[in-house]
């Protein structure tokens, strides 16, 4: 039997200590190695029983200690330090290798860099991994994308140690070169909508009297029914916690500034490139930005005045039922935009993505795992769809569930409390289903400021007005 680590996981952080604890656990060899020996030695002492591990002080030892081909897997901080890492050890790695990123990297970065080791013979692996902490060692959302070569022999690992649902390993092969990234950058820019949707639940709820205690059973409620979902689920336990100071609710003691560590920027900077609509996602995005901007907030306190946030309804459990519809029908539209995102993305880079294939995978394992992506999985199944909001089932509860919808966001807009992700998805929703848009009006005025140009509703090519002169039409195809 050979004595060869199965694996070797480089960076020995809390992410890449717990993700090699978690293939330990699993039966696999793993070699260790981080820049200084420090944090490998912490591993050894406090978690070396838990399975057998190869610490090594030297990249060269490292290496060694693995069988061919190879498996590496980089836990380093995105941007320059991955490069760097990857520099490192690429001189002693050997034609058939495989490194993997298992970090938040820019796809861009990852399609940079697996062309780059390709040409040295050398396997690239942009591995999105969701989880956070707990995940990596207990089984998180992980998703590949390389060659297919590199997949057949690092699945089998990255499978065994993912989440499990039914039996089904929350992981599989995304596609070529960034697709991996590409897919968990969405994940991330989709959990910015689901979380900025479940903060608007909760003002509402708010505004309309409740307590924080009964806004905790609310979400406790809802996460019994279509809106069964982690997020769901501890934002009822954030909501009950008391703070151990004063006793007070602690979401009222916590600073209303939400960070952000690039994710969602991504995900909407690259919608804007593909020409796809993510508005959820981007209100989510300028949302944190406006809770991070003290100076804008405080101007704007002290200038600007409106309704007192106060919302005051006849049946006050049927109002708490429209906030569940339009949180669950906002939701849909932002996987519906990040699902549509991926599509428009295979299509521009040559990534063969099953979007079915990936609500699979988020089903366990990843922040957004919830219960509507069981049923994502099997419209994408069962029928050929374009978009997510033509599957039957969707189409049938977004039609139980827009009344609903629109009640609340009018309410919210009388009262003050501002709602733009409901406010947004309900746009894209009416948009989408509109048999015409002003955007002809659009090409007017872009035609006659700009000789921009028009195409017809009743004819080929494309035409303009002589808008200066005499008015007539000409084809803008023909003129010189």
């Amino acid at each position: 039997m050979s004595n060869l680590a199965s694996v070797g996981v480089m960076g020995m952080g809390v992410m890449g200590s717990n993700l090699a604890r978690n293939l330990a656990r699993n039966g696999y060899r793993v070699a260790l190695w981080n820049r200084s020996y420090g944090p490998t030695a912490e591993v050894i002492a406090e978690h070396g029983h838990e399975g057998d591990f190869v610490p090594a002080e030297e990249l060269a030892d490292f290496v060694a200690s693995l069988e061919r081909p190879r498996r590496i897997i980089l836990l380093i901080k995105a941007g320059g330090p991955t490069d760097s890492t990857i520099d490192a050890v690429v001189p002693f790695l050997e034609a058939g290798d495989i490194v993997v990123d298992g970090g938040n990297a820019h796809f861009a970065d990852t399609r940079r860099r697996e062309e780059k080791l390709r040409a040295m013979g050398l396997h690239f692996v942009g591995a999105g991994v969701s989880g956070g902490e707990v995940g990596a060692l207990e089984g998180p959302s992980i998703m590949p994308g390389g060659s297919p070569e590199s997949y057949e022999a690092l699945g089998p690992i990255l499978e065994k140690i993912s989440a499990k649902v039914d039996g089904e390993p929350c992981c599989t092969y995304i596609g070529t070169d960034g697709s991996g990234h590409f897919v968990k950058m969405v994940h991330n820019g989709i959990e910015y909508a689901d979380i900025q949707f479940i903060g608007e639940a909760y003002e509402l709820l708010k505004a309309l009297g409740l307590s924080h205690d009964e806004m905790a059973d609310v979400f406790a409620t809802w996460n019994t029914g279509d809106l069964d979902s982690y997020l769901i689920e501890i934002t009822s336990e954030v909501l009950r916690k008391k703070d151990p100071r004063t006793g007070e609710p602690l979401v009222e003691k916590i600073l209303d500034s939400a960070g952000m560590k690039g994710t969602g920027t991504w995900t909407v900077q690259s919608a804007l490139d593909l020409a796809t609509p993510v508005n959820t996602i981007a209100e989510a995005v300028f949302a944190r930005a406006i809770s991070s901007s003290p100076e804008l907030r405080q101007a704007a306190q002290a200038a600007l005045t409106g309704p007192e946030v106060k919302i005051e309804v006849a049946d006050r459990d049927a109002f708490i039922e429209q906030i569940r519809q339009a949180l669950w029908a906002s939701k849909v539209i932002a996987y519906a935009q990040g699902l549509d995102e991926m599509r428009m993305a295979g299509a521009e880079y040559g990534w063969d993505i099953n979007v079915g294939e990936v609500a699979k995978i988020w089903r366990a394992g990843c922040i957004i795992r919830a219960k509507l992506l069981e049923r994502i999985r099997s419209e994408y199944a069962a029928n050929k769809l374009v978009t997510l909001l033509e599957a039957p089932s969707i189409v049938a509860e977004l039609a139980r569930s827009q009344d609903g919808w629109r009640e609340v966001v009018a309410a919210a807009a009388k009262a003050g409390v501002p709602v733009p992700g409901f406010s947004s998805a309900l746009a894209h929703y009416d948009q989408v289903r509109a048999p015409r848009l002003n955007a002809a009006l659009t090409q007017g005025l872009r035609d006659y400021f700009g000789a921009h140009t028009y195409r017809r509703v009743d004819d080929e090519g494309n035409w303009h007005i002589n808008w200066s002169t005499d008015g007539t039409e000409e084809s803008a195809d023909t003129a010189v």
